[in-house]
């Protein structure tokens, strides 16, 4: 399959994979994922907004924006606490379920400078320490400029975009060049759905034919309503499954 076309694997409109087959893992797959075929290569697109590579181990993790919440209580406005932990348990949870070895965050991973106050760092510290062998690389994104590199103790790799590896280029912005297949981050997409009494916003994946935009991870991030435009399929994610809606 070349980096033009993406399709489900297993030859249904919707096939979620039950488990990875192949040499790449022989652990199943988180429920309610969807397998896609993307560049030659399989990947499986998560419902809880993260796209696992399994030949190679690599979860990858777009606009976490860890500390945000902080940020914005810095400046006197009441948001809720907690989010740092709800992140981390998160990526806690889908590191077991997918046996992932690199962490891969596509950019956004601190919010502000004021993501660097004492009790957001203890709480990622404590997190890496309990992962020592866990690979985590970062590409840089627009929020990461301004809040400055995270913490050496992390042990993050830190690079710019594109970070290119097999087929595929990891990016924070969708609209960088980029060789190969980009997986980018950035605008939070989500997707509405309508019926003629209601409507349903929920964050979504869009596939086009030469790059990814992954949903924000984070659990204080927000959303930004897409439209597929011509060549592009969205799956959308409810939390507990992915489905392809266009």
């Amino acid at each position: 399959m070349s980096a033009q076309h993406a399709k489900p694997v297993g030859g249904g409109h919707d096939a979620a994979a039950a488990t990875v087959a192949g040499p790449e893992t022989a652990a199943a797959a988180p429920a309610g994922a969807l397998a896609i075929e993307l560049a030659g290569e399989r990947v499986l697109l998560l419902p809880q907004k993260a796209l696992y590579w399994p030949r190679l181990g690599i979860l990858a993790i777009a606009d976490i924006h860890f500390g945000k919440a902080a940020a914005f209580r810095s400046f006197g406005i009441p948001v809720p606490r907690g989010t740092t932990t709800e992140n981390l348990e998160a990526l806690d949870a889908l590191v077991a379920a997918t046996g992932a070895t690199h962490v891969l965050f596509l950019g956004d991973f601190l919010h502000a400078r004021a993501s660097h106050a004492a009790a957001t760092q203890a709480a990622m510290l404590a997190w890496r320490l309990r992962h020592p062998a866990l690979t985590l690389t970062l590409v840089r994104g627009n929020h990461d400029q301004h809040a400055g590199d995270p913490a050496a103790a992390l042990g993050i790799h830190l690079v710019d975009e594109p970070h290119t590896l097999g087929p595929f280029s990891f990016c924070h912005h969708p609209d960088i060049a980029a060789p190969g297949y980009a997986l980018a981050g950035h605008v939070h997409p989500a997707y509405r759905l309508a019926t003629r009494s209601d409507t349903l916003r929920l964050p979504c994946f869009v596939v086009g034919p030469q790059r990814m935009i992954l949903p924000s991870f984070g659990a204080f991030t927000g959303g930004y309503t897409v439209r597929a435009a011509r060549g592009e399929r969205i799956f959308v994610t409810s939390g507990d499954a992915v489905h392809s809606v266009r």
